[in-house]
């Protein structure tokens, strides 16, 4: 893996996916946060290809996604109830009028997904793993079967595609589903143990997204450290 610090040269393509002026105003005042440029490159996301965004929430990498895969390629957005009770305004104004020409939204719970076999070339899952880790019937979020997860992606993505995973770091040793549910983190080692025993291989880690000034005990809306959070980028490649 690549060492911590390390970055990702941005290809073209991405940059000019970031720079379609079609992006709306506050989608691009994130970009500094957020760094998609690098995120993007570093996961060798190109034209052409079919990826499938899980949790997409408001659509942010969707706009983008959408305008790098061009009309040859195919986003698939995914979002559950619970996300929509959140981002559901936000949603349909991204999407109104069949202005991500290339993306379809689908809704349902992680557990009820289904692919086509061989059929993607990446997944993106942005800040989103730690909340496989708990379940709260009462607000409206299922628990998530992982194994049954990661097994109909194995299905899915085609021998090389890329799995790529972004996440708020959590101090080891607490336990995953009280940090997950009360921080919104999660110990990386954890997410590379939920990956040994499957059809993913640990390909490529960087670190343009750390932050030493985030000590980890913060919920990740807390104003003091929103959107600058300690967060690690993993490539998984599917074998």
């Amino acid at each position: 893996p690549c060492p911590e610090g390390g970055g990702a040269e941005v290809n073209e393509a991405v940059a000019n996916a970031i720079a379609n002026p079609r992006r709306p105003a506050e989608d691009v005042v994130r970009d500094d946060d957020r760094k998609p440029a690098e995120v993007l490159s570093f996961f060798n996301i190109k034209p052409g290809m079919t990826v499938f965004e899980m949790f997409a929430g408001a659509g942010y990498y969707t706009e983008i996604l959408d305008s790098l895969v061009g009309e040859d390629g195919k986003v698939i957005a995914h979002n559950n109830d619970a996300y929509m009770t959140y981002v559901g305004e936000a949603h349909q104004k991204r999407h109104t009028g069949d202005r991500l020409a290339n993306t379809k939204t689908v809704l349902t719970e992680a557990n009820d997904l289904k692919f086509e076999e061989n059929s993607l070339d990446a997944a993106l899952l942005v800040l989103t793993w730690h909340d496989f880790l708990f379940a709260d019937e009462a607000q409206g979020w299922p628990a998530i079967d992982t194994d049954l997860l990661q097994n109909k992606l194995c299905a899915a993505m085609k021998p090389g595609a890329v799995l790529g995973l972004v996440d708020h770091v959590a101090n080891p040793g607490g336990d995953p589903e009280q940090v997950a549910q009360g921080l919104h983190r999660v110990d990386p080692q954890l997410v590379r143990d939920s990956f040994a025993d499957s059809c993913f291989t640990l390909e490529a880690e960087t670190g343009f997204l750390r932050n030493k000034t985030d000590d980890h005990t913060l919920n990740v809306f807390d104003e003091a450290i929103r959107g600058k959070t300690d967060r690690f980028v993993y490539t998984f490649v599917r074998k």
